[in-house]
């Protein structure tokens, strides 16, 4: 008889071997305006990390952190509206 333990894992598919499924890609699409805010007031940051800030970079990094909590409440606000309208009856 011939073992076939070492079969078993090539057969079945491992779960981060997997591609993302649709349900996952909508999910991702919708997050994307406040993931492009988050990078935005990241490369602010970095920017900011060498050298001493001035008005101009506070005013910068003020308006970034505004665009991320502005795509937060977005995002907060569209998730609850879309809970809210397949729950009503």
């Amino acid at each position: 008889m011939e073992h076939i333990g070492a079969l078993h894992a090539v057969v079945t598919a491992d779960e981060y071997d997997r591609e993302p499924t649709a349900a996952e890609l909508d999910a991702i699409e919708r997050e994307l305006p406040l993931i492009a805010a988050e990078v935005e007031e990241l490369d602010v940051r970095i920017c900011l990390l060498d050298r001493p800030v001035s008005e101009l970079d506070a005013r910068r990094l003020r308006r970034a952190r505004h665009r991320v909590l502005a795509a937060r409440r977005d995002l907060a606000n569209r998730t609850a509206s879309a809970g809210m309208a397949g729950g009503a009856a």
